[in-house]
């Protein structure tokens, strides 16, 4: 549970005053960027944040070094594993149907926002096959039962549009407040069929010795390690959803998106809301740890020796890469830069060094390019490529994407070689 969670680190900072959930939160967020935010009295609740803000507080809590954190992710994609049905969970101890989602710690985190917002909630929603999925959707809060909830083309988007179609609610359950392993899966992008509670149970399997348990409520599978679970419908109806700050730190403009209608509350007792700061350090680890695996196995069918990947903090961990290899030829290093692109499509900006360079370090990546970089001949460009739709300088998607090979020539090693003592 969360509250054992914030326990196990040393770090957080606790937050007695009475603070208010309307822009107040974020402050206190933005002030520890990277440290665990306790607030003891938002509204009446507990609330906390960036408690999962560094790669180093992650791979601690999962029991591995930060450069391993990319291979359990893969594990776990590539090898789910069954999770384990119990009879109950602690969130079951206070369940009602007398609530207000205004009445909820649900932050308003920015001026020009359209409302309250659920930024760590995952919905869960089982189809007519059985296949359960498990995915983060943002919901701005529209009054004290309703939100509108971001879809984006993907397995929920087309369950739900199913239904819709046929003038059908879809059922869901709603989670809030979960461990590492849970928001790492629900974060993944695998085949439709794959379940991202699987995913959640292979690492717990393989960092905490134990599968992922859960409980059926109206026959969907929740986890019990939520602090707040909400029984739920998405309806057929649409309504204007935003603005939001995404992860890029800008505003994301208003769609029409489907509604969402909260009919019973369950949660844990004296329960600790998550709140996930909109373009936060803990926004970028939770949205970008799970694509470095993709980069990685997309590189690796091109360029045997793969070293690392990391999705840079300055690049939100979304639009910017660096990627660790061994050449073997010399084009190895334009071949890395154009299959990280196609592991991951949203990437705009890719580095490419060589496996002497910890790519942890942005001094000792910018001292890459100063000295093995020569834009003449190793620069990268692809005009007019799909990008990320969070990037606000694309047009219509469209972007302009350069990767720069930042490795030493092979004829030529020995000259770019560093002094050792």
């Amino acid at each position: 549970m969360l509250r054992e969670i914030i326990e196990h680190f040393n770090d957080t900072v606790v937050i007695d005053e009475p603070v208010s959930k309307e822009l107040e939160v974020t402050r206190y967020l933005l002030k520890y960027k990277d440290t665990p935010v306790l607030f003891r009295n938002v509204d009446g609740w507990e609330v906390v944040g960036n408690i999962w803000s560094t790669r180093e507080r992650i791979a601690e809590y999962l029991g591995i070094r930060k450069e391993e954190i990319l291979h359990l992710i893969a594990d776990a994609m590539e090898n789910p594993m069954p999770y384990q049905m119990v009879k109950n969970a602690p969130f079951m101890e206070s369940s009602t149907r007398d609530f207000s989602l205004k009445e909820l710690p649900i932050p308003k985190y920015y001026p020009k926002d359209g409302g309250q917002y659920f930024t760590s909630a995952m919905v869960i929603a089982k189809d007519e096959n059985g296949f359960v999925n498990m995915s983060f959707h943002r919901m701005m809060v529209i009054d004290e039962k309703r939100v509108a909830i971001r879809l984006v083309p993907r397995h929920l988007y087309s369950m739900w549009k199913d239904k819709a179609e046929r003038g059908e609610e879809l059922d869901v359950r709603i989670v809030v407040g979960n461990p590492i392993h849970l928001l790492l899966a629900g974060a993944t992008s695998v085949a439709y069929g794959v379940s991202e509670l699987e995913i959640a149970s292979a690492i717990s399997q393989r960092a905490f010795g134990k599968p992922l348990e859960v409980i059926e409520i109206g026959g969907i599978p929740v986890p019990v390690e939520s602090e707040f679970v909400f029984e739920a419908k998405i309806l057929p109806e649409l309504t204007d959803e935003g603005p939001f700050v995404d992860i890029t730190g800008t505003y994301d403009y208003v769609r029409k998106q489907p509604v969402v209608v909260f009919e019973r509350m369950h949660h844990v007792e004296n329960p600790i809301f998550h709140a996930l700061l909109p373009g936060g350090y803990e926004h970028y680890m939770l949205m970008g740890l799970p694509k470095e695996p993709q980069i990685y196995a997309s590189v690796k069918r091109v360029v045997p020796k793969v070293h690392g990947v990391r999705l840079t903090e300055g690049g939100a961990m979304w639009l910017h890469a660096v990627v660790s290899i061994t050449k073997q030829h010399d084009g190895d290093g334009k071949n890395a830069i154009l299959a990280a692109f196609a592991g991951h499509p949203s990437l705009k900006h890719v580095v490419v060094v060589d496996e002497d360079i910890n790519i942890y370090d942005d001094r000792e990546i910018e001292w890459a390019i100063a000295t093995r970089f020569q834009a003449d001949r190793d620069l990268v460009v692809v005009p007019n490529a799909r990008g990320s739709s969070l990037d606000p300088s694309a047009e219509k998607s469209l972007t302009a994407k350069w990767g720069i090979d930042a490795t030493k020539p092979l004829d030529k090693k020995e000259e770019f070689e560093r002094a050792k003592l």
